[in-house]
C-alpha cells in the first residue's frame, strides 16, 4: 500500500514576497524634503535597534533646522554608529553636521573613518571630502553645497 502525501512546496528566496521596506514613507518625505513629515514617519516606526532609523532621524532632524537640532541629530547618528561602525550615511552626515557645527576634528575623523569603509570610489567619502575642502576654502566655515 502506498501512502500518498500532500506535496510540500519549498519557498525559495526570489519567489518569497518582497519585504516592505518600513522605512519607505520616510524616505519618500525625505526626498521630498518634507524633513518634519519625515521625523513623523520615522516615529511612527519608532526603530530606535535599527542604525539606518537612526541615521534618518539625525539626517532629517538636521535639515530641519540645523541649529536647534545639531545636538539630537548628533545623539541618532552616533547612536547609528554604535550599532553600525561602518554606516556610511551616518559617517557622512554626521560629519557634516561637525563641519556645521564648527568641529573640523571630528568631520576629519569621520572623513578617515569612511576612507576605511568603503572601497572607493564611494559617494559618501567623495562627498564629505569635498565638504570639508569647501569648509577650508571658506577660511573654517561651513558652506551647503
Amino acid at each position: 500500500r502506498s501512502r500518498s502525501r500532500p506535496v510540500r512546496r519549498r519557498r525559495d528566496a526570489d519567489t518569497a514576497p518582497a519585504k516592505a521596506d518600513p522605512l519607505a514613507p520616510a524616505r519618500a518625505q525625505i526626498a521630498m524634503k518634507n524633513w518634519r513629515g519625515a521625523i513623523d514617519e520615522l516615529k511612527k516606526v519608532n526603530d530606535p535597534a535599527s542604525a539606518e532609523w537612526n541615521n534618518l532621524m539625525g539626517y532629517s532632524l538636521r535639515k530641519a533646522d540645523p541649529a536647534a537640532n545639531a545636538e539630537e541629530a548628533e545623539k541618532f547618528y552616533n547612536e547609528a554608529l554604535r550599532i553600525e561602525p561602518r554606516h556610511r550615511g551616518a559617517l557622512e552626515y554626521s560629519g557634516e553636521l561637525y563641519l556645521m557645527t564648527g568641529n573640523l576634528a571630528k568631520a576629519e575623523e569621520r572623513l578617515a573613518a569612511l576612507d576605511k569603509a568603503c572601497f572607493l570610489p564611494c559617494e559618501e567619502y567623495t562627498d564629505l571630502k569635498k565638504a570639508v575642502a569647501r569648509y577650508k576654502a571658506a577660511g573654517n566655515k561651513y558652506v551647503a553645497q
